[in-house]
């Protein structure tokens, strides 16, 4: 693996493996993401980036077959440490999944949620980070006069940008996206990709792409995955004009993947 990265360390993996009961699925995986970055992680199907991304919140943890060596670390903290509590971390490192999940109850209740769980009760409280929820997923416009009213009449990017705003409720560091706009149409697209860009003085964020140009776009440096390796990490615009790698330069121009 080659990096050229600096090391004000948000997340950190060191000599990572994870296997699923006998497929070894990533192999001594060693990546450094920044504080205040977006992280693109690339790579053909199959080739351990989606996994790699689990492993950040332990949601791989839901798995039976899982075993994972090696460390991965938030703010210097092993998230695998036998004193680890997995709750307030998936609440400082939340995820938004490829499909829009948002509960099926009313628009505002779908964003109270995080905060009641953790004892937010007054209404006034809870008004404010609606609110202020909504607007940081730049949706506060779109839905201010129909909040009660349910989140599933949302369109699909809509839906997508409740979910985002249902994370931030509960205010966490870093935000992790498997491919959060692969079931949206190009204008919805567009508008969660504008949104990474505006929520990145706040936050962390880690995305899986299969969008070449998405993630040359959006990211500040991308990682390239292939059968469970990590072959090259650096800045975006030097992986996509002069990687290290052959097989990073194979995989961007088309030749596999």
């Amino acid at each position: 693996m080659t990096t050229n990265l600096a090391t004000k360390h948000k997340i950190k993996a060191d000599k990572l493996n994870l296997f699923y009961g006998e497929n070894h699925a990533l192999h001594d995986i060693d990546l450094s993401i920044e504080q205040g970055t977006i992280a693109a992680l690339i790579g053909p199907s199959g080739c351990g980036k989606s996994t790699f991304l689990r492993t950040l919140n332990r949601m791989n943890d839901l798995i039976d077959s899982v075993r994972i060596t090696g460390n991965v670390s938030v703010d210097g903290q092993n998230i695998y440490g036998t004193d680890s509590d997995v709750v307030s971390l998936r609440k400082r490192v939340g995820m938004v999944f490829q499909r829009p999940n948002p509960f099926p109850m009313s628009i505002y209740d779908n964003i109270a949620y995080g905060p009641r769980i953790h004892g937010t009760k007054k209404k006034a409280v809870l008004d404010e980070i609606v609110e202020r929820s909504l607007v940081q997923a730049a949706l506060w416009d779109e839905v201010k006069d129909r909040l009660h009213k349910s989140a599933l009449g949302l369109s699909g990017g809509q839906q997508q940008r409740l979910c985002i705003a249902r994370l931030l409720a509960v205010e966490p560091d870093v935000l992790l996206m498997d491919e959060p706009t692969s079931a949206l149409d190009p204008i919805s697209t567009l508008k969660v990709e504008e949104l990474t860009q505006t929520l990145k003085d706040k936050y962390t964020i880690i995305i899986v792409t299969h969008n070449m140009q998405q993630a040359a776009r959006i990211s500040d440096v991308t990682s390239f995955f292939l059968n469970g390796y990590l072959v090259e990490t650096d800045k975006t615009d030097k992986i996509f004009t002069n990687p290290n790698d052959q097989r990073t330069e194979d995989y961007i121009t088309g030749r596999f993947g």
